[in-house]
């Protein structure tokens, strides 16, 4: 009976024992999972900064910078604003003729409906 009792125990030691080490692997995989995804993220922020300053280099080399893009529309704008402002001086009087000659110049008529129902 006393060796049956040994036998458990030393079963029951044995397993603890591998529980122990499955434990221990479990946590050496997670730890490993851990550092692959920090390394991955990594790697990640370096590839995104890498693209990140080429399309910068490409904007600036075929679009100029943004300030540049800017200076120009605000330029652009300014000559646009300068000639309908001209457009409107030159032009002024006329169109003020042309309204007053259609107020002043009035035809009156009979409206074709006032027409139709005197007929019938």
């Amino acid at each position: 009976m006393a060796s049956q009792t040994q036998g458990i125990q030393q079963l029951l030691a044995a397993e603890k024992r591998a529980a122990e080490k499955v434990s221990e692997a479990r946590k050496r995989k997670q730890k490993r999972l851990k550092q692959a995804k920090e390394e991955a993220q990594d790697e990640i922020e370096k590839y995104r900064q890498e693209r990140e300053r080429q399309f910068k280099e490409f904007e600036a080399k075929h679009m100029g910078s943004r300030e540049g893009v800017a200076a120009k529309i605000d330029a652009d704008t300014v000559v646009k604003i300068e000639d309908m402002t001209r457009a409107i001086h030159s032009n002024k009087n006329l169109v003020i003729q042309d309204v007053l000659s259609l107020v002043y110049d009035i035809s009156p008529e009979v409206h074709k409906n006032y027409l139709l129902k005197m007929k019938n």
